[in-house]
């Protein structure tokens, strides 16, 4: 199912048959080092299985972002609800594959959903929670009109990560 359409992209319901690609995505170490390295085939289905719960239970999650002019799957980008301090938000998160990077298709398709969020869904705040040492997301969050409003750490696969928090409101 569709969600979203820009100028370049495609933002779709992610479907059991995008495993493979899915794959070339979150097994590339390059672009999972945020993630503490990549994920196996048994990680890779999970992480489809949980976007399937999401759309169903919360009706967003991470989507499939195709690009127009191939029909090629590059990357996933969307909004899932994190949580901050025991709190959920609705966070744009997006992860794209190497061979896509400095495209501007991050900045394209989180601004979509940041819109997306506002329009559709008449969410007010929208968040980007992004690991200290990725600097390309923090500047796609900057690009998305967003602005560092904390930092905190996450331990996952276990391992004590700082991350920041990036925010932009439905009125800025």
């Amino acid at each position: 199912m569709i969600i979203l359409e820009t100028k370049r992209l495609i933002l779709r319901e992610l479907e059991q048959s995008d495993f493979n690609e899915t794959c070339k995505l979150l097994q590339d170490p390059i672009v999972m080092y945020a993630y503490e390295g990549p994920f196996n085939k048994k990680e890779v289905q999970e992480w489809l299985d949980k976007q399937f719960k999401r759309y169903q239970n919360e009706g967003v999650g991470l989507w499939g972002v195709i690009e127009k002019c191939n029909n090629e799957l590059i990357g996933q980008c969307g909004i899932t609800y994190q949580y901050y301090k025991d709190k959920k938000i609705p966070e744009i998160g997006y992860l794209f594959r190497k061979e896509f990077w400095h495209r501007g298709y991050a900045t394209e398709a989180a601004t979509a959903c940041r819109d997306y969020a506002f329009n559709n869904l008449k969410i007010n705040k929208v968040y980007s929670i992004i690991r200290d040492t990725n600097i390309a997301s923090q500047k796609v969050a900057l690009r998305n009109g967003m602005n560092k409003i904390a930092s905190f750490v996450k331990h996952y696969r276990n391992v004590d990560m700082l991350h920041f928090l990036f925010c932009v409101n439905n009125k800025q």
